[in-house]
């Protein structure tokens, strides 16, 4: 996944809200990663991954429901850790190497560091709107790049049949848990 979050829905936001001012943070693609698990047969729980995508958060500390976060990247970027099932996942059977792309449309803060983040997932040709459940880890200068930092996690589950991916279902499970974890540098 090399590009997860785009600025859009901030743009929309700053055109209706002469007032809204936010910081433009784009990710670093080498501690960005987005994990994914499926039961494969009830044996085992099988783990992939997306790593080294860009995105772009636009953070409004004032008021962070009015942050948005975007990003896109191809299909192709996935690593499964088995060059077999690399290529399963990358025929016609499941993923058609369209891009996936994330688009948020909506921040509802949850508490001091937690939201639930709205948006627009693409795969596949297919858009369905998804749920985050995203925590703020840490906003800070960064020690080594001496600028603002922030780094974000979050999870949500996904049925992949919703997005045309349900070959070999319920045998394999329709339902695959995601984890995103992501940091990013304010944009200069």
């Amino acid at each position: 996944m090399r590009k997860i979050l785009l600025l859009a829905a901030g743009l929309a936001m700053a055109a209706a809200s002469p007032a809204w001012s936010a910081d433009k943070y784009v990710f670093d693609s080498s501690h960005s990663q987005v994990l994914f698990s499926y039961q494969h047969l009830g044996f085992s729980t099988t783990w992939g991954m997306f790593s080294g995508f860009e995105g772009t958060i636009m953070l409004d500390e004032a008021d962070p429901s009015k942050s948005s976060v975007s990003t896109a990247f191809k299909a192709d970027d996935i690593i499964t850790g088995w060059e077999k099932r690399t290529a399963h996942f990358l025929s016609p059977d499941f993923f058609k190497q369209a891009p996936i792309s994330f688009e948020s449309t909506k921040v509802e803060v949850t508490g001091e560091k937690t939201a639930k983040i709205t948006g627009n997932l693409t795969m596949n040709g297919m858009t369905k709107p998804v749920v985050l459940d995203a925590e703020l880890n840490k906003q800070a200068n960064h020690p080594m790049a001496g600028k603002p930092w922030v780094g974000f996690d979050a999870e949500t589950t996904l049925k992949r049949s919703d997005f045309g991916l349900d070959k070999f279902a319920p045998a394999i499970s329709d339902e695959v848990a995601v984890m995103i974890s992501v940091e990013a540098m304010k944009a200069e």
